[in-house]
């Protein structure tokens, strides 16, 4: 399932930064997938990553948040279709730097 040129907002996430107030716009060639992302406690975010299988993606993001925090964590999804054909991302994830906690996060595709 490709991600290119593919906006998402999130849906649920468990201690982490995004919420229903920030905007993923990801990009994909073959199994290179970049992205950006704002809204919300996020001023501006990045992401890198890769597709290892047809449902499954790697991924590192870093970001600053509102208040001037520069954050970067990793994370692995597993994409879905719901049954109105849109895409759907749930990640494990993980900070790598602050307190280096991790969560469990759901996104879903917006048209």
């Amino acid at each position: 399932m490709n991600l290119n040129n593919r906006q998402f907002k999130t849906k649920e996430n468990h201690r982490g930064l995004s919420s229903d107030e920030t905007l993923f716009h990801y990009y994909q060639v073959g199994d290179l997938i970049t992205g950006i992302y704002s809204g919300g406690k996020i001023k501006s975010g990045h992401i890198i990553g890769k597709q290892i299988a047809e449902d499954s993606i790697e991924i590192l993001y870093q970001c600053i948040t509102t208040e001037g925090q520069l954050m970067a964590g990793e994370s692995k999804g597993v994409i879905t279709k719901t049954a109105d054909d849109l895409l759907e991302i749930k990640f494990d994830w993980q900070w790598l730097n602050g307190d280096k906690s991790g969560g469990r996060s759901h996104y879903i595709e917006i048209k």
